[in-house]
Order: C-alpha cells, then sequence, then structure tokens
C-alpha cells in the first residue's frame, strides 16, 4: 500500500461487527482520529458454534457495509486497509467474500492470523493505555475468537489466539438467544476447558497489570458505569475507565437472571444490538478473571483498528515513534521458524544474497515492487525448512511448515507467497492443477511465478553447499539474461552449472528470455 495522501482509514471485518476509522497523520508521525463508523454485520450468523461458512445473507450485509465505509473514507480523500478475523479466516468460502469485497467496492481485504490479530491489538493497546514500560496482560473478546497478550516494552513475551468468542458462543449454548441454567453451566466449562493452559502459561510468566478491549469489555464497563452512577452517558468515553472484578460479578449476576433478549434490553447501560450475545460474552470475560487471577482491569479505547493505522505508519516509514518496529517483528518470526527447524543456515544466508542480487539486477525486467523483495527474502531463508521432517518431497514439506505456521507481521496472503515461492524452488513449476495454487488470485500467481523462478536459480549456485560461486551479476540484453558467475579460485561449479540448466526454464517461461551463464575466476 503507497500512501498519497496523509488520511489513512482503517476497516476491521470481524464476526459481530465491521469498525472505521479514519486518521489524519500528523508530521511528528502520530494521528487523529477524524471520522468513525460502526456496523453490526454477524459474519458468521447461521454457523452454529464453528465458523466454516459465511451465508449469502451474510455477504450481502458485508458488502453493503463495506461500500458505504469506502465512501466515507473516499470523502476523506484517505487509503483504506481492510483486515479480516475470526469469521473469514475461519470460513471455507473466504475466497468468494474477498473477491466479491474487491469487486465490488475496490477494497482489498486481509486476513490475519489469530496471533497476527493479537500483535495489531496489543500495538493499539499501547497506543491508548499507559502499560508500555509495565509488564502487562492484553486481551480482546471478539464474537469469533479472543486473543491474550503478556508483553513488556512493546515485545510480546506470551501470545494466544483462542476460538471463544460472544457470537460463537452464544449460537452454541444460548439457542434462540434464551438463557438456560444448564447453557450457562455448559458455556463456563467450555471456556474454563479452552482457556485454562492459556491462563496457567500467562500467569507463570507474570503480568502487572491487565488491559482489555473491544465490545464485550465495553458493555461491561457501560453496565458498571450504569450501576456506579444513574446519571451515566451511554456516550462517555471508557478509554483508561477501571473495573474490579466484584463490579463484573454484580453486572454477570444481572445479566444471566435475565432470560430474554426482551428483559436484557432493559439493563441500564446495555446496549440492545448487544443483548442477544453478553450471556455468552460476560461469561468469557468472568471466566478470564477467575482463571487469570484478576482484581482489576482497564478498559483500552483503542484495538485492532487502531493497530491496523499504526502498523501501516510502521510499514510506510511514516511513524518511527511507534513501537516495536515492523521490520524487526517480521525478520525475527522468520529467524524463530528457521531456527526451530535446524535449517543450514550458511547455505540460506549465501543463497539468500544471491537472491536479493537477482531481484535487484532485473528490476527493470520483472516489474516488481519492493515489498516483494521481503517475500523472496523470506522464502529463501525458508526455503529448506523441509527437512526438518523429511529429505524427500522437502519442499512440500517447507510448503506446509510455512502455511502452518504464525508469522507474525505477515497477513495470510503474505504468508501463502512465502510458502508458495519456498514450495516451487524446485521440481515442478506451479500450475493450474495445483489446488491451493489454482485458488489463488491470477496476480498472486504470477507473483509466485517470478519469485519462485528467481529462487530457483539462486539456489541451483550453491548446489554442492560449498559457496563456489562468490559473486553474480545479471545483464538484461535484447532477448536474452546474461548470469556472470565469479568463482572461488581453483574450484569447479560444473555441478551449479548443471544444476542451473535444469532449474532454468520456469525463469525462461516466466520472463520470456533465455538464461546465458559465463564464468570467470
Amino acid at each position: 500500500m503507497k500512501i498519497g495522501s496523509k488520511n489513512l482509514a482503517a476497516i476491521d471485518v470481524g464476526t459481530n461487527s465491521f469498525h472505521l476509522i479514519v486518521v489524519k497523520v500528523k508530521e511528528d508521525g502520530n494521528f487523529e482520529i477524524i471520522d468513525r463508523e460502526k456496523e453490526v454485520i454477524r459474519l458468521s450468523e447461521g454457523s452454529p458454534g464453528d465458523i466454516k461458512y459465511i451465508k449469502p445473507e451474510a455477504i450481502s450485509r458485508a458488502l453493503v457495509c463495506l461500500k458505504r465505509f469506502k465512501v466515507i473514507a473516499d470523502s476523506h480523500n484517505a487509503v483504506v486497509r481492510a483486515v479480516a478475523t475470526s469469521a473469514v479466516r475461519e470460513s471455507h468460502n473466504k475466497n468468494e467474500f474477498i473477491y466479491k469485497a474487491f469487486e465490488q467496492t475496490g477494497i482489498e481485504v486481509e486476513v490475519i492470523s489469530g496471533y497476527e490479530e493479537a500483535r495489531l491489538i496489543y500495538l493499539g493497546v499501547l497506543k491508548a493505555v499507559p502499560i508500555y514500560n509495565k509488564k502487562a496482560l492484553v486481551f480482546d473478546i471478539g464474537g469469533g475468537s479472543t486473543e491474550f497478550v503478556v508483553g513488556h516494552k512493546g515485545k510480546m513475551l506470551q501470545t494466544v489466539s483462542l476460538k471463544i468468542g460472544a457470537v460463537r458462543l452464544a449460537q452454541k449454548f444460548f439457542p434462540d438467544y434464551k438463557i438456560t441454567s444448564k447453557g450457562i453451566k455448559d458455556c463456563r466449562k467450555w471456556v474454563e476447558g479452552e482457556i485454562f493452559h492459556a491462563a496457567e502459561v500467562m500467569k507463570k510468566e507474570g503480568f502487572s497489570v491487565c488491559a482489555g478491549s473491544s465490545g464485550t469489555i465495553m458493555a461491561a464497563g457501560l453496565m458498571i458505569q450504569a450501576m456506579r452512577n444513574s446519571n451515566y452517558s451511554s456516550q462517555t468515553i471508557l478509554n483508561n475507565f477501571e473495573f474490579t472484578k466484584s463490579e463484573l460479578k454484580s453486572i454477570e449476576k444481572i445479566i444471566l437472571s435475565k432470560k430474554t433478549i426482551e428483559k436484557r434490553k432493559k439493563i441500564p447501560g446495555l446496549d440492545e444490538k448487544r443483548a442477544d450475545i453478553i450471556p455468552a460474552g460476560i461469561i468469557i470475560l468472568s471466566t478470564i478473571f477467575d482463571l487469570f487471577e484478576i482484581e482489576k482491569m482497564t478498559i483500552s479505547g483503542y484495538a485492532l483498528r487502531e493497530g491496523i493505522i499504526i502498523d501501516t505508519l510502521q510499514k510506510e516509514q511514516l511513524s518511527q515513534s511507534t513501537k516495536p518496529n515492523l521490520v524487526d517483528i517480521r525478520k525475527e518470526s522468520i529467524k524463530h521458524l528457521s531456527e526451530s527447524c535446524d535449517y543450514d543456515r550458511d547455505h540460506c544466508k549465501y543463497i539468500t544474497e544471491f537472491a536479493l542480487k537477482i531481484f535487484d539486477d532485473l528490476k527493470e525486467l520483472h516489474q516488481l515492487e519492493d515489498a516483494n523483495r521481503e517475500y523472496l527474502e523470506a522464502a529463501a531463508i525458508l526455503h529448506d525448512i523441509g527437512y526438518h521432517i523429511a529429505h524427500t518431497n522437502h519442499h512440500h514439506h517447507s510448503y506446509y511448515i510455512i502455511r502452518n505456521s504464525e508469522l507474525l507481521g505477515f497477513n495470510d496472503n503474505e504468508i501463502s507467497i512465502i510458502a508458495h515461492t519456498a514450495r516451487y524452488h524446485r521440481k515442478s513449476h506451479p500450475k493450474k492443477n495445483h489446488d491451493e495454487f489454482s485458488a489463488l488470485p491470477e496476480r498472486t500467481q504470477s507473483l509466485i511465478k517470478k519469485l519462485s523462478a528467481i529462487l530457483r536459480i539462486a539456489d541451483s549456485l550453491d548446489r554442492t553447499h560449498k559457496k563456489i560461486v562468490q559473486s553474480i551479476e545479471c545483464k538484461v540484453k535484447r532477448n536474452v539474461v546474461e548470469l556472470c558467475l565469479s568463482i572461488k579460485k581453483d574450484s569447479n561449479p560444473e555441478i551449479e552449472i548443471w544444476s542451473l540448466d535444469r532449474r532454468k526454464a520456469l525463469f525462461e517461461e516466466v520472463f520470456g528470455k533465455s538464461l546465458s551463464v559465463t564464468v570467470t575466476n
């Protein structure tokens, strides 16, 4: 995304609600919110428990909302970034939704992992609540999932995303949104089972303060505010509002005593639109307090959408003040995955340098943006991690490991690009009958072909793992790309050239030029 203006818009495509904020970016890298909007969409409506399919009616509601949000963003001349969470990432028809969203609104919806969602939430909360210098537990109860982070000074020490959300559990345990004793008991038991391990790990890590964000926690805050003061205002800004465990337990008792939606709508402080899902949400929140042994928490007025803004500013290097640095997070996650798979560090570093040199030398030929250079770098570092599983078909194993890893800082599409590029560094070319590849948009397929073609050439230049090739240079001529190799003194590059000859077909096919090699000592 290139930011041509100083206005940005972030859209949080959530399970329960869609949120829009539009911000004006200041010269010092901070931002001011100049517009905001929210709509209850219920993307997962009709999917009992686990979210497997977004129904046509829900897609229609979502598209109408996104069109409206786009009009608002355009009125501010704002660049839009939209991020989708659990309802979209878990659905079998997410590609249909993403395609329709782009086709009808021009908005490219990014699907992010639960861990990436947690990171963005943490970024947002750090901007709103003064906990940067404290070891803090931060959590966000969404419609489909709940994210937890224990962090200190911008670094995430423990992170987990769990499939417990207010909408998901309301549909699972409270049919027609009616409360029963059995539903309460079963829901509470389910939540306890889901979060017990995370609570034990994070308590062991330790934290001194607790902050939370989003709908359920905001709703709890408004009800507690109303309980404290009958003259409360539903428009009150709750950022940095604190409440205690005893206050939470009081409103939980009130909510769960109101068996129907109509009765819950009359609870002071509760938004009527949340009356159906608040029982599940309050059980989740109350159980978190119990298992994490929380006595008091602070509400953050910022959450995922503000995290998206901060993340976008970091990507564009418009803000040097926001921490942690995104590039460091992405590099650190690649480093962590590669090291956990016992990769050949020297070989991977060696061919990564070659891959990036080819990318840089051929910029006019491949016409790719600089952001794609980072995907190539990641794929080059990770291309051989499949050996951790088995030597045979290790490229397939590399794909599987990368695709199913939580690479912090990367969204789902970026992880897919890296995984496919690593998968195609050898053997078969990308083909239409490869299900995972063919499901990708045409522009993504084209990008993967270019990156994997470059990676194949780079990898072939260290076929013996003896670093025979010392340096390379690419020169584009009329119908030829000339690859000039400088080799180690008194060495024989026969195997490398043989490997290059075997692997150059994809390069020649993608770039429409033959590849020739010259060798110098």
